[in-house]
């Protein structure tokens, strides 16, 4: 009897299944067992070539050269991973090997890897598809009895090659055509560019913004205090003699309490995670980065296994995995989780009304808890905030409803009225997991706050302590931070005035997809279109200029609408992705010739005069997101060198994060606040000083890191997969 090969997306999960099939035999690029092989991709290893590949003009960027349209996509193997590759090819070929199991992460993009793969090595065998969303043995055992026809999932793979032929034609083209015809390092992408221009239009917004003086009168009753509404409900005034008027008409005037209304209110729990939701929060309570967070989720799904799998856009779970909540229940009864995890296996049977939905599951269902015991040493400090969040997280979708009294009063002085509102806690229900007893007030109005009011009878007297007319200005749109950028993303209805697109993306992921959100953010930082002050992110120079200079077309989420309709149509088999492919050969040609029509401008207005040692061409003074950079302008030579590089020691003055400038002996630590001390003087009192030897080391190791040799190869690579991705 033949073997089973086994495809995986990475050796962390080829080792996991190769234990659970009772492979044990290492050998070159695979696990061997009885009855399977089992093997691994390293993320991709074949991708669509790069445009050289189809005629050697294009190794030159040329705009008398675009669009560039080959009639068929090509495949290569990825140059870095090809020994792998080599090692899967010849696993296929084994005469000893008749059938294959696709086992890549189950989802588009996964389909993609198998079948790319296969196709380059030509497997033409009996190929079935393995479908799970976590990695615990039970999973696995359950997901192999289980297997489906790899046919099953042609579609989804027709869907997914579709996708990246198509952001290959655009993406490609757009890029050429904008470094061509400006002279700059310009890369436009269907995700990239919408996202880069929510974050300028948010800055546009504030520039125009001017901001009014407001006034809210507010009275003293003792023990508590009501805010002055006029008959529209209005609590600000926008002129200051108005406001003064009322307050000095009610100051020290008896008061009569004409309404006291009691509303019973409940408030349920949360949904559970999906991968953006964990990103937002993560960067709300942790300031982690959205690809961060990504990387500690993968961790605690592949090496710990104590979560499901991150790469996800469901909240829900489904009736097939509700059986298994009393064992992930027992899985995390361990330290601050245990006391809430027993109570709620003691509530037979266990509520599962917020967290199973089948409707609302895709292709996976939330990050929850594994049935995998966990022993919190074991963790990293970070690895252990995200875990904390996904538990509590999950344990509070499983708990009661938060339930309060909400108490509403009205205050008549005069002819004026004061409302208050306060509430009593009956039942803490889910929040009791987060120390938090009060109910939400972010949506209420900001005048009239929620606070502890006394037993109030009405048509009681009272009498106005005091009356003042409190003062504020109002405030411009905030600026994104990543926990809201995501948002942004997930939800661009905004940019999108078709209400049927609109639905699209609704039902879709947004702009990107959770798995792909990080990077994207990541590469407008790495192009430096934005950076960040604190959590906020700003649009740079480049990043403004850039939106003010691509196809229109690109700047709104409504392409990947579109898009997205017509991708989902190929995964459901009604509609050929060859005729959508086609149309896009058409649309990038017509987004080259719209840009080579352009009369619109791009200055670098950060250029220094210092000269690349390389090329001798001038070199940008940019801000990474590490510290300031000098970077050479030209797309071929890729010259970087550090400047001043942010580090976690902190100043003695103002305690804000200083900077490290500065060669050799001369390095110096920097504060904007004026600071200023020798390294080896920091190196002296590391211990004292908030930072060690570490931070010091991490500085040495970019500098070397960044020599200009070597640098432009690497700076070439990630040129040419950008490109693929954008």
């Amino acid at each position: 009897m033949g073997k089973i090969l086994v495809l995986t997306e990475k050796p962390s999960v080829a080792r996991d299944i190769a234990r659970v099939l009772g492979c044990k035999q290492n050998a070159d690029g695979c696990i061997i067992g009885p009855k399977y092989i089992v093997t691994w991709a390293l993320g991709h290893l074949v991708t669509l070539a790069d445009p050289e590949a189809y005629d050697g003009k294009y190794k030159t960027w040329r705009l008398e050269d675009l669009p560039m349209l080959p009639k068929k996509m090509q495949l290569v193997v990825i140059k870095e991973t090809s020994k792998q590759f080599k090692a899967v090819a010849a696993l296929m070929k084994r005469s000893d090997v008749d059938e294959l199991v696709i086992a890549t992460d189950a989802g588009r993009e996964g389909e993609l890897v198998a079948r790319w793969i296969m196709i380059k090595a030509g497997w033409r065998g009996v190929t079935k598809r393995l479908w799970v969303s976590s990695q615990t043995d039970a999973a696995i055992k359950s997901g192999f009895q289980n297997l489906k026809p790899a046919k099953d999932y042609d579609n989804l793979f027709y869907s997914a090659s579709a996708r990246s032929e198509a952001d290959w034609l655009v993406g490609l083209n757009v890029t050429r055509a904008l470094t061509c015809r400006h002279n700059a390092q310009l890369a436009a992408g269907r995700v990239q560019t919408p996202t880069l221009a929510l974050i300028v239009r948010r800055e546009e917004e504030i520039a125009k913004f001017k901001p009014k003086d407001y006034f809210t009168v507010m009275a003293d009753f003792g023990g508590f205090t009501a805010t002055y509404k006029d008959s529209k409900n209005q609590s600000r005034f926008f002129e200051r003699e108005q406001a003064e008027a009322i307050a000095k008409s009610a100051g020290g005037k008896k008061a009569a309490l004409t309404e006291v209304k009691k509303e019973y209110k409940n408030q349920p729990p949360p949904a559970a995670y999906d991968l953006t939701e964990l990103q937002r929060d993560a960067n709300k309570k942790y300031a982690y980065s959205a690809k961060q967070t990504l990387s500690l989720m993968q961790s605690l799904y592949e090496t710990h296994k104590l979560l499901t799998y991150p790469r996800t856009d469901s909240r829900y779970i489904t009736d097939d995995v509700a059986p298994t909540l009393p064992d992930r229940l027992k899985a995390v009864s361990v330290g601050p989780y245990k006391e809430f995890a027993q109570k709620i296996l003691r509530a037979k049977p266990i509520p599962t009304k917020y967290i199973v939905n089948n409707s609302k599951v895709s292709d996976h269902h939330a990050i929850i808890p594994t049935e995998q015991f966990v022993n919190l040493l074991s963790l990293s400090h970070e690895e252990r905030n995200i875990y904390d969040l996904v538990v509590r997280r999950f344990l509070a979708v499983l708990s009661p409803a938060f339930e309060y009294e909400e108490v509403k009063v009205k205050i008549a002085v005069d002819k004026n009225h004061f409302y208050a509102k306060g509430h009593t806690v009956r039942s803490a229900g889910w929040k009791e997991l987060y120390g938090v007893s009060a109910s939400d007030d972010e949506d209420d109005d900001p005048d009239t706050r929620s606070q502890n009011l006394p037993e109030m009878r009405q048509g009681a007297v009272m009498h106005v302590k005091d009356c003042r007319v409190i003062s504020g200005k109002t405030k411009p749109p905030a600026r994104y931070t990543e926990a809201t950028l995501l948002t942004a993303m997930e939800k661009p209805f905004g940019q999108v005035d078709d209400e049927k697109l609109r639905s699209v993306l609704e039902t879709t992921s947004g702009l990107g997809t959770p798995a792909t959100r990080a990077d994207i953010i990541e590469k407008l930082f790495d192009s430096f279109c934005i950076e960040r002050k604190g959590k906020e992110l700003h649009p740079t120079s480049k990043g403004k200029q850039l939106v003010s200079i691509v196809p229109v077309d690109l700047k709104s989420a409504e392409l990947t609408a579109k898009w997205e309709q017509r991708l989902q149509q190929i995964a459901k088999g009604a509609e050929r992705s060859d005729r959508f492919t086609e149309e896009m050969r058409e649309y990038a040609a017509s987004l080259v010739r719209s840009v080579v029509a352009s009369e619109a401008k791009f200055t670098h207005d950060n250029v220094t005069r210092d000269k690349c040692p390389d090329c001798g061409k001038y070199l940008l003074d940019v801000n990474g997101k590490k510290g300031r950079m000098l970077v050479c302008p030209d797309r071929d030579c890729g010259y970087r060198k550090s400047v001043a590089i942010v580090t976690n020691a902190r100043c003695p003055n103002c305690h804000k994060k200083l900077e490290m400038r500065g060669e050799d002996d001369k390095k110096i630590f920097s504060c904007v606040c004026g600071y200023r001390e020798r390294v080896s003087d920091f190196d002296k009192r590391r211990d004292t000083a908030g930072a060690g030897k570490r931070d010091v080391e991490k500085y040495l190791q970019s500098q070397r890191a960044q020599t200009a040799g070597g640098n432009a190869f690497a700076e070439a690579l990630a040129r040419a997969q950008d490109e693929k991705t954008n």
